[in-house]
Protein backbone atom coordinates (compact mmCIF):
# COMPACT_ATOMS: atom_id res chain seq x y z
CA UNK A 1 0.00 0.00 0.00
CA UNK A 2 1.26 3.54 -0.90
CA UNK A 3 0.25 6.51 1.90
CA UNK A 4 0.19 9.84 -0.57
CA UNK A 5 -0.12 13.48 0.59
CA UNK A 6 -2.70 14.57 3.28
CA UNK A 7 -5.00 17.42 2.29
CA UNK A 8 -3.79 20.32 3.42
CA UNK A 9 -5.52 21.53 6.64
CA UNK A 10 -8.52 23.96 6.06
CA UNK A 11 -7.82 27.16 7.81
CA UNK A 12 -11.61 27.64 8.16
CA UNK A 13 -12.49 27.67 11.87
CA UNK A 14 -14.23 24.50 13.19
CA UNK A 15 -18.03 24.26 12.36
CA UNK A 16 -19.81 22.64 15.63
CA UNK A 17 -21.64 19.91 14.22
CA UNK A 18 -24.35 19.96 15.76
CA UNK A 19 -27.40 18.04 14.82
CA UNK A 20 -29.51 20.53 13.41
CA UNK A 21 -26.34 21.06 11.24
CA UNK A 22 -26.10 17.54 10.43
CA UNK A 23 -29.91 17.51 9.63
CA UNK A 24 -29.65 20.73 7.34
CA UNK A 25 -27.02 18.73 5.17
CA UNK A 26 -28.96 15.48 4.83
CA UNK A 27 -31.80 16.90 4.00
CA UNK A 28 -30.78 19.48 1.08
CA UNK A 29 -31.28 16.31 -1.19
CA UNK A 30 -29.00 13.60 -2.88
CA UNK A 31 -26.29 15.52 -4.95
CA UNK A 32 -25.14 12.26 -7.11
CA UNK A 33 -23.54 8.69 -6.38
CA UNK A 34 -20.02 8.72 -5.86
CA UNK A 35 -17.93 5.98 -7.56
CA UNK A 36 -14.88 3.68 -6.72
CA UNK A 37 -13.96 4.29 -10.53
CA UNK A 38 -14.10 8.77 -9.65
CA UNK A 39 -10.66 8.39 -8.16
CA UNK A 40 -9.67 5.66 -10.83
CA UNK A 41 -10.18 6.94 -14.25
CA UNK A 42 -7.61 5.12 -15.46
CA UNK A 43 -9.16 2.14 -14.82
CA UNK A 44 -11.65 0.59 -17.65
CA UNK A 45 -14.88 0.26 -16.77
CA UNK A 46 -16.96 -2.09 -18.76
CA UNK A 47 -19.37 -0.34 -21.01
CA UNK A 48 -22.10 -3.45 -19.88
CA UNK A 49 -22.00 -4.80 -16.63
CA UNK A 50 -22.06 -8.51 -16.11
CA UNK A 51 -24.99 -8.12 -14.00
CA UNK A 52 -27.02 -5.45 -12.66
CA UNK A 53 -25.56 -3.66 -9.32
CA UNK A 54 -26.84 -5.25 -5.81
CA UNK A 55 -28.08 -2.48 -3.52
CA UNK A 56 -27.71 -2.26 -0.51
CA UNK A 57 -28.40 0.11 1.77
CA UNK A 58 -26.38 1.27 5.14
CA UNK A 59 -26.91 2.93 8.31
CA UNK A 60 -24.78 6.04 9.32
CA UNK A 61 -26.26 5.94 13.00
CA UNK A 62 -24.91 9.28 15.22
CA UNK A 63 -24.78 9.50 18.91
CA UNK A 64 -23.59 11.69 21.65
CA UNK A 65 -22.18 9.67 24.41
CA UNK A 66 -22.02 12.84 26.27
CA UNK A 67 -18.69 12.34 26.96
CA UNK A 68 -17.54 15.93 25.11
CA UNK A 69 -16.02 14.21 21.98
CA UNK A 70 -19.81 15.06 20.47
CA UNK A 71 -21.55 13.42 17.99
CA UNK A 72 -19.81 9.80 17.01
CA UNK A 73 -20.48 7.67 14.32
CA UNK A 74 -21.21 3.95 14.78
CA UNK A 75 -19.32 1.39 12.85
CA UNK A 76 -18.04 -2.23 12.40
CA UNK A 77 -15.18 -4.00 11.65
CA UNK A 78 -16.38 -7.38 9.95
CA UNK A 79 -15.51 -10.19 11.15
CA UNK A 80 -11.88 -12.33 10.13
CA UNK A 81 -14.02 -15.28 8.87
CA UNK A 82 -16.09 -13.50 6.17
CA UNK A 83 -15.57 -14.80 2.96
CA UNK A 84 -16.40 -11.06 1.52
CA UNK A 85 -14.73 -7.95 3.13
CA UNK A 86 -13.76 -9.88 5.76
CA UNK A 87 -12.11 -7.87 8.76
CA UNK A 88 -13.46 -4.57 6.79
CA UNK A 89 -14.59 -1.35 8.47
CA UNK A 90 -18.28 -0.85 7.41
CA UNK A 91 -21.57 0.59 8.58
CA UNK A 92 -24.19 -1.20 9.88
CA UNK A 93 -26.46 -2.80 6.67
CA UNK A 94 -26.07 -4.95 3.93
CA UNK A 95 -27.88 -6.18 0.93
CA UNK A 96 -31.74 -5.57 -0.23
CA UNK A 97 -33.28 -8.70 0.19
CA UNK A 98 -36.76 -10.16 -1.20
CA UNK A 99 -38.77 -9.35 2.14
CA UNK A 100 -37.35 -5.77 2.33
CA UNK A 101 -39.76 -3.58 1.61
CA UNK A 102 -36.92 -0.51 0.77
CA UNK A 103 -33.46 0.18 1.04
CA UNK A 104 -34.23 1.91 4.16
CA UNK A 105 -35.77 -1.20 5.64
CA UNK A 106 -32.58 -3.69 4.47
CA UNK A 107 -30.44 -1.01 6.48
CA UNK A 108 -32.61 -0.73 9.67
CA UNK A 109 -32.95 -4.70 9.69
CA UNK A 110 -29.22 -5.26 8.65
CA UNK A 111 -28.30 -3.05 11.95
CA UNK A 112 -30.32 -4.90 14.01
CA UNK A 113 -29.02 -8.02 13.27
CA UNK A 114 -25.75 -7.53 13.26
CA UNK A 115 -25.13 -4.80 16.56
CA UNK A 116 -28.75 -5.02 17.94
CA UNK A 117 -29.82 -2.00 17.07
CA UNK A 118 -33.70 -1.84 17.30
CA UNK A 119 -34.88 -0.26 13.99
CA UNK A 120 -37.75 1.82 16.39
CA UNK A 121 -34.21 3.29 18.32
CA UNK A 122 -33.10 5.35 15.45
CA UNK A 123 -34.58 8.85 14.23
CA UNK A 124 -33.96 8.35 10.61
CA UNK A 125 -33.10 11.44 8.78
CA UNK A 126 -33.13 10.90 5.41
CA UNK A 127 -30.58 9.58 3.03
CA UNK A 128 -27.01 10.81 1.45
CA UNK A 129 -25.71 10.30 -1.92
CA UNK A 130 -24.98 6.91 -2.56
CA UNK A 131 -21.80 4.51 -3.72
CA UNK A 132 -21.22 2.61 -6.36
CA UNK A 133 -18.20 -0.27 -6.09
CA UNK A 134 -16.27 -1.76 -8.50
CA UNK A 135 -17.62 -4.91 -6.35
CA UNK A 136 -21.01 -4.52 -8.48
CA UNK A 137 -22.92 -3.13 -5.36
CA UNK A 138 -25.03 0.27 -5.24
CA UNK A 139 -25.27 1.33 -1.33
CA UNK A 140 -27.37 3.88 -0.06
CA UNK A 141 -26.33 5.35 3.53
CA UNK A 142 -29.29 6.70 5.65
CA UNK A 143 -28.47 9.11 8.57
CA UNK A 144 -30.10 8.63 11.99
CA UNK A 145 -29.56 9.62 15.46
CA UNK A 146 -29.47 7.05 18.07
CA UNK A 147 -29.52 7.34 21.91
CA UNK A 148 -26.44 7.80 24.19
CA UNK A 149 -27.97 4.38 26.34
CA UNK A 150 -27.48 2.25 23.41
CA UNK A 151 -25.43 -0.69 23.89
CA UNK A 152 -24.22 -2.82 20.77
CA UNK A 153 -24.53 -6.23 20.80
CA UNK A 154 -22.83 -7.47 17.79
CA UNK A 155 -23.26 -10.64 16.14
CA UNK A 156 -20.14 -12.79 16.41
CA UNK A 157 -21.07 -14.89 13.28
CA UNK A 158 -20.78 -11.08 11.08
CA UNK A 159 -19.47 -8.75 13.13
CA UNK A 160 -15.91 -8.25 15.14
CA UNK A 161 -16.18 -5.24 16.43
CA UNK A 162 -18.24 -2.04 17.11
CA UNK A 163 -16.81 1.17 17.83
CA UNK A 164 -17.53 4.95 17.85
CA UNK A 165 -14.97 7.73 15.89
CA UNK A 166 -15.90 11.44 16.56
CA UNK A 167 -17.69 12.72 13.85
CA UNK A 168 -15.94 15.52 13.89
CA UNK A 169 -12.26 13.74 13.03
CA UNK A 170 -14.78 11.49 10.43
CA UNK A 171 -15.43 14.82 8.53
CA UNK A 172 -11.92 16.86 8.95
CA UNK A 173 -10.56 17.51 5.40
CA UNK A 174 -7.08 16.98 6.71
CA UNK A 175 -8.20 13.20 7.97
CA UNK A 176 -9.14 12.11 4.22
CA UNK A 177 -5.84 10.49 3.19
CA UNK A 178 -5.80 9.46 -0.41
CA UNK A 179 -3.62 6.17 -0.33
CA UNK A 180 -3.48 3.59 -2.99
CA UNK A 181 -2.51 -0.28 -3.60
CA UNK A 182 -1.86 -2.86 -6.29
CA UNK A 183 -4.63 -5.03 -7.09
CA UNK A 184 -5.25 -7.08 -10.40
CA UNK A 185 -1.64 -5.38 -11.62
CA UNK A 186 -3.18 -2.15 -11.79
CA UNK A 187 -2.63 0.73 -9.26
CA UNK A 188 -6.46 1.62 -7.31
CA UNK A 189 -6.59 4.85 -5.54
CA UNK A 190 -8.92 4.96 -2.16
CA UNK A 191 -9.96 7.64 0.71
CA UNK A 192 -8.65 5.97 4.16
CA UNK A 193 -9.18 7.70 7.52
CA UNK A 194 -6.59 5.70 10.04
CA UNK A 195 -8.14 6.24 13.68
CA UNK A 196 -7.13 5.01 17.26
CA UNK A 197 -5.56 1.42 14.94
CA UNK A 198 -8.75 1.20 12.78
CA UNK A 199 -8.66 1.28 9.32
CA UNK A 200 -11.63 3.28 7.68
CA UNK A 201 -11.25 3.57 4.17
CA UNK A 202 -13.08 2.44 0.58
CA UNK A 203 -16.75 2.86 0.37
CA UNK A 204 -16.98 3.82 3.51
CA UNK A 205 -14.57 6.30 3.68
CA UNK A 206 -15.98 7.97 0.54
CA UNK A 207 -19.54 8.42 1.69
CA UNK A 208 -18.07 9.72 4.86
CA UNK A 209 -16.06 12.36 2.76
CA UNK A 210 -19.22 12.92 1.22
CA UNK A 211 -21.21 13.66 4.07
CA UNK A 212 -18.26 16.17 5.49
CA UNK A 213 -18.60 17.76 1.73
CA UNK A 214 -22.20 18.30 2.34
CA UNK A 215 -21.84 19.52 5.87
CA UNK A 216 -18.92 22.20 4.52
CA UNK A 217 -21.73 23.17 1.85
CA UNK A 218 -24.43 24.00 4.56
CA UNK A 219 -21.77 25.78 7.23
CA UNK A 220 -20.70 27.73 4.30
CA UNK A 221 -24.10 29.00 3.31
CA UNK A 222 -25.00 29.46 6.69
CA UNK A 223 -21.64 32.22 7.56
CA UNK A 224 -22.69 34.09 4.12
CA UNK A 225 -26.39 34.15 4.82
CA UNK A 226 -26.03 35.15 8.60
Amino acid sequence: MTRHAAPAPDPRPAVPLTPDLVREAVLRGRRGASSDFDLNPHVVRPDAPAAPLRQAGVLCALVDRDDGAGLRVVLTRRADHLRKHAGQVAFPGGGFEAGDASLLHAALREADEEIGLSPDAVDVVGEIDGHETVTGFSVTPFVGFIDAGFVARPDPGEVAEVFEPPLAFLMNPANHLRESRLYQGQRRFFYAMPWEGRYIWGATARMLVGLSERIASVAADDELGG
